[in-house]
């Protein structure tokens, strides 16, 4: 894991032997910490290989270099456009997951139809927010409870800068908590989770509730890639999420649209330049019509990726040219549970 001298005996033998040395100790006490760690080095090259040994791809039953994607759906229950694509991007197009946010007034409708699809692959996007003007919730939890996460209008704050200066990470986890226990007993088969527009992923003091979720739920979640998350200030943040067990992705395409291209363009772009191991992209399809257009000015790409990975046959033959295998969070989730349970 990264950046944990524990797994590695030549750094501890280093930052041992500096210690010694600090402490002025003799050299009978160097040498008997010197051969402590050469027996602690043959245990530990005795021992089987952890997880972290192999990759996600071949702890999934793949080869190391088969390229593997998800293609997760969000904003889920926010509008019944928005549920109408995903359940025929599903069913009839490339998406293989999706999230789901709860507080969103067309919950029941999606969360009905996950019930009664025992096998399909949803999970929580966890809002904290609530960003457009024509449609809004609040929180799942009572808002004596949570009182820094809700505006004076009642509703969740419209940006997470906003979360962060009036409210607690312990606040944001009652919340998140709500959330997926509503999903849960509303007889969501949960298989992951995610944060809307990165609340949880944006803050360290945020991020370590989001671990903490994972495992209490026991759930793999999405993650940054480990470039991205260490030009954020996180790149120690996948190593504690291995110590806990918790599964997450290789890669997550995110954030590299070029100005001014067309989301068809970008998309077709960034599938053609998969890497091996697990990668996640995530989109934000909706049914193009008065509903969406009279939410959010994102309308028309948001048209786009539902029509592009619902019908779009240039994109399956970018994915199939390369051989790329479509899985959903649920198999992360059941390796997850797995290991956890040896």
């Amino acid at each position: 894991m990264f950046g944990d001298s524990a797994m590695n005996p030549l750094k501890v033998a280093r930052a041992s032997t500096s210690v010694v040395k600090f402490n002025g100790a003799s050299t009978m006490k160097t040498s008997v910490v010197l051969i402590l760690l050469l027996g602690a080095l043959v245990i530990v090259s005795a021992a089987p290989p952890s997880p972290s040994s192999t990759s996600l791809a071949e702890r999934l039953g793949y080869k190391p270099g088969d390229k593997i994607l998800i293609v997760n759906v969000d904003d889920v229950g926010n509008s019944h456009a928005a549920n109408a694509a995903v359940i025929d991007a599903m069913e009839n197009g490339l998406a293989t997951s999706s999230t789901i946010i709860v507080p969103g007034p067309w919950f029941p409708e999606i969360a009905a139809y996950a019930k009664s699809h025992a096998n399909s692959d949803f999970g929580v996007h966890i809002a904290h927010t609530s960003e457009w003007k024509t449609l809004k919730w609040g929180p799942v939890a009572n808002k004596s409870e949570v009182p820094g996460l809700v505006d004076p209008q009642g509703y969740l704050w419209p940006d997470i800068n906003s979360v962060y200066k009036n409210s607690t990470p312990e606040q944001a986890y009652i919340e998140a908590k709500a959330q997926i226990r509503k999903a849960l007993d509303a007889g969501i088969d949960v298989t992951h989770l995610d944060s809307h527009m990165g609340t949880l992923q944006y803050n360290e003091a945020y991020f370590q509730i989001y671990r903490k979720l994972a495992k209490e739920f026991d759930l793999p979640l999405r993650m940054g890639s480990q470039e991205l998350l260490a030009a954020q200030g996180g790149g120690h943040q996948r190593g504690q999420l291995d110590s806990d067990g918790t599964v997450y992705p290789d890669y997550l395409i995110h954030g590299d649209r070029k100005p001014g291209e067309p989301i068809r363009d970008y998309w077709k772009r960034s599938v053609s330049a998969l890497k091996p191991g697990v990668t996640e992209l995530y989109i934000h399809a909706s049914v193009p019509g008065d509903e969406i257009k009279n939410i959010t000015n994102s309308w028309q790409d948001r048209a786009a990726e539902y029509e592009l990975f619902t019908r779009d046959p240039e994109i399956r033959r970018i994915l199939d040219s390369q051989g790329v295998k479509r899985i959903g969070y649920r198999a992360l989730r059941d390796l997850q549970r797995k290991s956890r349970a040896r």
